[in-house]
């Protein structure tokens, strides 16, 4: 019954004061959906790989090389290392190689022509030790014989009811698929597919023992000196066994098979990657998932209690604001007997009713604000409260700890006056010095402190993209489109075919054969010898591979020699100015001539970035020879004034393309889109970061606003007194306007280094990056200042126009 009158009384107080309710209400509302937000995207980050059983034990093994001071990760170890340490290694309770593959073909005999899916992903060859790690669900067949033999594939359900829609699992068994037009395969088993969150996302398994057939196997099969990210290798450690003994043994039994050259003055080594490590870390190939980062994740989490934060700072600051109209009520309550304890127990309940409130109508918000930003949330991240329970238990905790937050302070406050004081009119005298009007002001300061860091983050970053896009990488970007031609296409005569086509084409400046555009994804390196008589010089450089019309198309500089000629065997090489320099040249013109693996050099380029900002300028060769050449890179000629000029070009490369290569798709990519796309990561973060500061100086404007209500609320004598005596309304209006002006100046004095210390360590991640300029911190304070003067208008304007004789009658 007791609980009963306590939120009847919270009901009726905030009817009564209907602003403030809506103010608190809303702000907290605010910050517990962009906490849910939140909790919804770690939460779903952080549940990745947690289902295998034992998933504390099972490591993927990666390599680790250093060259010329320069370390070289690789998510993939030597194709032989994995039976070998099968056949050999103790301590190990599994062990799994296994091998990717990606766009293939897959295609299904029919009565009429066959049914054929072009670009299938998420292929992989592997054994049954495999399914049965990552414990597979088997739907028909199993894992003891569905991939003992060679030719043997396993489906997941979703791609098995794409290849035969009409057909149940065990109706699928026995069923021939052919792979790349030249792997006939037959289905021995379907799989459920993992509907926990997982990184190994293969729908289409191959057994690995087809790689065994003469025709099929890598070429790297057998080889201990040659590492590829296709070659994976899963382990799963016995009870008590430490990665590091496990990978002490591994490089010992790496070197036993692998005897180095005395003169490599490399270094190799490897390490065992824990499960729970595979979805963050890109050093080896991370997964390409907005904001999968730690260390952004961890930023969310900071940004949610931020957030919070300054809902519950809201609440405080106008919950003790508003003490002195409810102290009365506090005096007769205490007069009639009710304890401290009963009191703080009625304002809780209202700070409980008020977020209640909140979060119902955060529940609201939240699938909204999920709609408004899809761009980086992920596609498997859904808000439910019936699928997700654990949802209503954060929101419970959420509820308890806002409570406990917000209502704690206000609480002890209001719960304190003594009633012969507050019966006098004296227990909120001199409201403006009192304790509680400073720790107001302290956290309205918090609040523009964390308004202003934010909207200082948001401009560096967005500056940090501007100068990523804009700057001069060393090569030409715009109008150039690049497509690569199908790997098994092994037709050496198509190639050239299509080139003369292309030639042919009016709309093209130039075209230009190569393994891939200056700066990619898609690399390849290897240790490069020079012997300048007295020493040898080991370096890994980056190789390229193109023909003469290369530098000329990208327009990269030559700084010293000349092309290399065209050719289909490598016989010339062109290095930049980088490699130059490492290999000890310090005139360019020295190193034309020299021999890099016995290959000579005939010029030397200008460096350009090879891939993002991010990574510094590594060493490059680029080769003739482009026999293994598949990326055909096209200078446009400038677009017309109508826009069609491209469109009418791409078309008859299209054409030209269907004439040579029918079966494959056109599937082209703009080079300056492809640079973009380096910095989706960046543009997420600057979405992110505008969202939560717009929310964040929504939210500190809505306490401002709760704030100067009171104030002129309570100066409304003063303010009739001073317009009697002569003061015009701009004079009230900054009377009024300068104590909330004079603290966010102090907040932006505490904001200022805060933000500084805060983009110098996110700039460190980027080897290119433009300067903190003095004028993003000029621009920070004024965006807030003007966005408070905005706030303040609307209420000082109405006070200050107000009748005096009304003011000085008010009680």
């Amino acid at each position: 019954m007791m609980i009963k009158n306590y939120f009847k009384t919270a009901l009726r107080n905030f009817r009564r004061n209907k602003i403030f309710s809506l103010i608190n209400v809303l702000g907290l509302a605010i910050g517990i959906s962009a906490s849910l937000v939140i909790y919804l995207l770690v939460n779903y980050h952080f549940t990745f790989d947690k289902f295998e059983k034992d998933n504390d034990r099972i490591y993927r093994v990666v390599s680790n090389f250093i060259f010329s001071g320069e370390v070289y990760r690789n998510s993939g170890v030597t194709s032989p290392l994995g039976p070998a340490v099968k056949k050999e290694l103790t301590g190990l309770e599994a062990v799994v190689p296994f091998r990717t593959v990606d766009d293939v073909k897959a295609s299904i005999p029919s009565a009429k022509d066959p049914v054929v899916f072009k670009h299938q992903k998420n292929v992989v060859f592997v054994n049954e030790d495999f399914m049965n790690l990552l414990g597979y669900k088997w739907l028909a067949g199993s894992a003891k014989t569905s991939l003992s033999q060679p030719y043997q594939t396993v489906l997941a359900e979703n791609v098995a009811k794409l290849y035969f829609p009409k057909l149940l699992p065990q109706e699928i068994i026995g069923k021939r698929i052919y792979f790349n037009d030249t792997v006939p395969a037959v289905v021995s088993g379907i799989v459920k597919d993992i509907e926990q969150n997982t990184d190994f996302t293969f729908s289409t398994f191959i057994s690995r023992a087809t790689l065994e057939n003469a025709s099929l196997t890598p070429e790297d099969w057998t080889e201990w000196g040659n590492t590829s990210s296709a070659s994976q290798l899963l382990v799963k450690l016995s009870r008590g066994r430490k990665p590091k003994e496990i990978e002490t043994a591994m490089y010992a039994l790496y070197k036993k098979n692998n005897k180095p050259d005395p003169d490599d003055k490399s270094k190799s080594s490897f390490k065992l990657q824990p499960l729970s490590d595979l979805h963050f870390n890109s050093d080896y190939g991370g997964y390409d998932l907005p904001l999968a980062s730690k260390p952004t994740l961890y930023s969310l989490l900071a940004v949610a209690i931020f957030l919070l934060l300054l809902g519950c700072i809201n609440f405080i600051n106008l919950t003790t604001a508003h003490a002195a109209q409810r102290a009365k009520e506090i005096g007769i309550r205490k007069t009639l007997g009710s304890s401290k304890k009963q009191l703080i127990v009625q304002f809780l309940s209202e700070t409980f009713l008020l977020t209640f409130m909140a979060t119902v109508m955060s529940v609201f918000l939240t699938p909204l604000i999920l709609k408004a930003f899809s761009g980086f949330i992920p596609d498997g991240l859904h808000f439910s409260l019936t699928t997700h329970p654990g949802i209503l238990l954060f929101l419970l905790m959420l509820i308890i700890v806002v409570t406990i937050l917000a209502g704690f302070y206000p609480s002890m406050i209001l719960s304190g006056y003594k009633p012969v004081l507050v019966l006098k009119n004296h227990a909120y005298a001199n409201t403006g010095k009192t304790r509680n009007a400073w720790l107001r002001k302290s956290l309205t300061i918090s609040q523009f402190v964390i308004a202003q860091v934010f909207i200082m983050a948001t401009i560096l970053v967005s500056k940090q993209i501007t100068y990523s896009l804009n700057k001069n990488m060393g090569f030409k970007k715009d109008a150039i489109i690049h497509l690569s031609m199908n790997y098994y296409d092994t037709v050496k005569s198509h190639k050239f075919v299509f080139m003369d086509k292309l030639n042919s084409i009016p709309g093209i400046r130039m075209t230009s054969l190569s393994n891939s555009p200056p700066s990619s994804n898609s690399t390849w390196s290897q240790t490069i010898k020079y012997k300048d008589g007295k020493k040898e010089v080991n370096t890994d450089a980056q190789i390229k591979i193109a023909d003469t019309n290369y530098i000329k198309l990208f327009q990269i500089k030559l700084l010293a020699g000349s092309n290399i000629s065209q050719s289909d065997t490598t016989s010339e090489y062109l290095i930049n100015e980088t490699y130059a320099h490492i290999l000890g040249f310090h005139k360019l013109d020295q190193a034309v001539g020299k021999l890099l693996n016995k290959i000579p050099i005939t010029g030397v380029i200008a460096d350009f970035n090879q891939h993002s900002l991010h990574d510094p300028i590594k060493p490059l060769v680029i080769a003739n020879g482009i026999n293994r050449a598949r990326t055909i890179n096209i200078a446009l000629m400038p677009q017309s004034a109508d826009g069609k000029a491209w469109k009418t070009t791409i078309a008859q490369i299209e054409k030209a393309w269907k004439e040579i290569f029918p079966d494959d798709d056109f599937d082209y990519k703009f080079f300056d889109e492809d640079i973009a796309k380096y910095y989706d990561q960046e543009k997420h973060i600057s979405s992110l970061l505008m969202w939560a500061t717009s929310l964040a100086i929504f939210i500190s404007c809505l306490g401002l606003l709760g704030l100067v209500i009171y104030t002129t609320s309570q100066r409304t004598k003063e303010i009739g007194v001073r317009k009697v005596l002569g003061a015009s309304v701009p004079d009230i209006v900054a009377i009024i306007t300068k104590d909330f002006l004079l603290l966010i100046a102090i907040a932006f004095i505490i904001a200022a280094p805060l933000a500084w210390i805060g983009m110098n360590k996110w700039l460190a991640n980027f080897a290119y990056r433009t300067d903190i300029s003095w004028w993003i911190f000029v621009l920070g304070i004024g965006i807030m200042v003007t966005i408070a003067l905005f706030t303040l208008s609307f209420q000082t304007i109405k006070a200050a126009i107000a009748n005096p004789v009304k003011s000085l009658r008010s009680e």
